[in-house]
């Protein structure tokens, strides 16, 4: 059984689901996010709740259930308080820079890696060594930064390179003379 889809979601003051069919719409004061609910769940509301059902039993409808009630959970987090990620830039010559709403990063190559800023997501850069990543959508906050850290990922030798805020690094011993 799911203990996560047996959970109500609650919604705060300010928030308001529609709910259309398969498909819920969650406003609040940062935006507005909308999702299609797997087939297998039936979503209502009550009161100042949203309850996820499973229509039938099976180990797909099992599985969508926890899914639906978490991601629905998230956009409504998503439309309160929005989602942050914070990288780390390790190494000499590292750093990154706005150039207007764009990110431009300087990460050891022979040119400059720009980043457009997606609709929906905001850059901030409070030092050079350090990038925070904002929106309302949990998913595209977490997939930029992914793609940010993977244009340099942190090796193990000097560990040098993009690193989540808090991230350990594994580091190696060099060779031996």
């Amino acid at each position: 059984m799911s203990r996560i889809g047996k959970k109500a979601v609650a919604i705060p003051s300010g928030v308001t689901v529609t709910l259309d069919g398969q498909t819920v719409t969650v406003k609040g004061p940062k935006g507005q996010l909308a999702w299609t609910v797997a087939e297998e769940i039936e979503i209502k509301q009550e009161g100042q709740e949203l309850l996820l059902t499973k229509k039938i039993e099976g180990q797909r409808a099992q599985a969508m259930w926890g899914l639906s009630r978490t991601l629905v959970n998230n956009m409504v987090v998503g439309v309160t308080e929005g989602y942050e990620r914070t990288l780390e830039l390790v190494g000499v010559g590292y750093r990154a820079a706005m150039k207007g709403q764009a990110l431009s990063l300087q990460l050891g190559f022979s040119h400059d890696v720009d980043l457009p800023a997606p609709a929906g997501i905001s850059f901030a850069v409070p030092k050079q060594t350090e990038i925070k990543i904002s929106g309302i959508d949990k998913q595209q906050v977490g997939e930029l930064a992914a793609r940010i850290r993977r244009i340099r990922p942190p090796e193990p030798y000097k560990g040098k390179g993009v690193r989540y805020a808090g991230e350990q690094v594994r580091r190696k011993e060099g060779k031996k003379k």
